[in-house]
């Protein structure tokens, strides 16, 4: 008789071994494709000593479809390692059953920690290449993008998966075509097939695209694992929240907007309640080339929630603390200069020279942000915050002649309510 499949726990062994493999894979095409990272110009220890050091900031220099796309692809992928490999809710699907929301918000648990590894950890950019070490690499853009849009990348292919991925299945006998459909409109999860060795168009609930379809036997339904529902509060005490965020200079002197992300945690201290903890950072555009710019902010304040236990929810809030922009300019002239009067006595331009052709300048301010919006809640433990709309004002000197301000911001992004599942 064989041996049943375990429904309980994570299958560790299989998940580090398919998460090794695609670093592998993310590592060595950086390997081959960057100068920096095969002969870098320091010892391993200082570079990734220095590559720590130096983070500061929000900006990375890189492109956008490098921070917001590629980034999240990434944390796409590691979710679905984690998932596919999370035994107890392998087989769940989109839609408001609590179970499918636990398990993604598990799988972007361990995204974030598959990409702090690969951003700072011991086989991770800053490891191989020192990438951090060099200007203007040293942001936290991707530490927060890559967890954060993965689970939202991850959930838009789920819903594909159901919506029409399904649907064309079921209404085309042609294999190429299912297999075209289900690799192509699902290219993460395509990808975290592919490190464990399977067919890229490989589903646990469905079978081979290639083989017709024969009534009930072409979707499998595994037998449920999960208990009687328990009783939960309606109104959740604890929230937390991972927005996406845009900011839009208002005034005289202003110059283009600032795109980034946050997080907040919302304490209720009453059924209409909340006290607020918020940060987020963003990246200032339209500098030009050499220039790079962020802003941070860092606030508390109370939330005004009225209706917090129906499906739409508005909310008020004022919240109140700090914000600090930097100006990081770089001038290409010395850089040039420098880097031949070093290789003419046989050196690189190191991590600390960068101070030499750089001028970074700083302001810090109190800012006040007072903001309304409306969330829907898709069940217990899973909100969408549909719009935040708000007016930030921060008191602080203007930086090289930019005015910063007054400042009109739009937020968008998930909540996640704890005590109600």
């Amino acid at each position: 008789m064989g041996r049943m499949e375990r429904t309980d726990g994570i299958d560790w062994s299989a998940l580090l071994r398919e998460s090794f493999a695609f670093l592998s894979l993310e590592q060595g095409f950086r390997y081959l494709t960057e100068e920096g990272t095969r002969h870098p110009h320091m010892s391993t220890l200082d570079g990734y000593k220095q590559s720590i050091v130096a983070l500061h900031g929000w900006a990375d220099g890189d492109p956008f479809i490098v921070n917001y796309v590629g980034h999240p692809m990434q944390g796409a992928v590691t979710g679905f390692l984690f998932a596919q490999n999370d035994r107890k809710y392998r087989y769940v699907e989109f839609g408001k059953d609590r179970w499918y929301w636990k398990s993604r918000l598990r799988a972007a648990a361990y995204s974030w920690a598959y990409s702090e590894q690969f951003e700072i950890g011991l086989l991770s950019e800053a490891m191989i290449g020192h990438t951090q070490a060099s200007f203007p690499q040293q942001g936290f853009v991707d530490h927060v993008a890559t967890p954060v849009i993965g689970m939202g990348w991850m959930i838009v292919e789920d819903m594909l998966d159901k919506y029409v991925i399904k649907r064309v299945e079921n209404h085309t006998r042609n294999g190429l075509v299912r297999v075209l459909v289900r690799g192509g409109l699902n290219p993460s999860r395509s990808m975290a097939n592919a490190m464990s060795f399977d067919v890229p168009w490989h589903r646990n609930d469905r079978m081979d695209p290639w083989e017709p379809p024969r009534d009930t036997l072409w979707q499998v339904t595994p037998q449920r694992v999960h208990g009687v529902p328990e009783k939960h509060p309606v109104i959740a005490p604890f929230e937390f929240t991972l927005n996406t965020r845009v900011l839009q200079g208002v005034g005289s002197n202003v110059r283009g907007s600032c795109v980034g992300a946050g997080a907040s945690a919302a304490f209720r201290v009453s059924p209409t309640w909340q006290m607020i903890g918020d940060v987020a950072g963003c990246k200032l555009t339209s500098f030009g080339e050499n220039w790079s710019g962020d802003s941070l902010t860092y606030m508390l304040g109370p939330k005004w929630t009225p209706s917090p236990a129906k499906q739409w929810e508005p909310f008020a809030q004022l919240l109140i603390g700090g914000r600090t922009l930097t100006h990081e300019r770089m001038d290409p002239e010395k850089k040039a200069e420098m880097k031949a009067t070093l290789a003419a006595d046989g050196k690189q331009l190191d991590f600390p020279d960068h101070n030499r052709y750089t001028k970074q300048t700083e302001a810090t301010g109190l800012a006040v942000l007072a903001s309304a919006g409306v969330d829907l809640k898709v069940n217990s433990a899973i909100a969408f915050r549909v719009v935040d709309l708000g007016y930030l004002h921060s008191w602080h000197a203007g930086l090289d002649g930019i005015n910063y301000s007054n400042s009109m911001q739009f937020s968008t992004g998930l909540i996640v309510r704890f005590g109600t599942w």
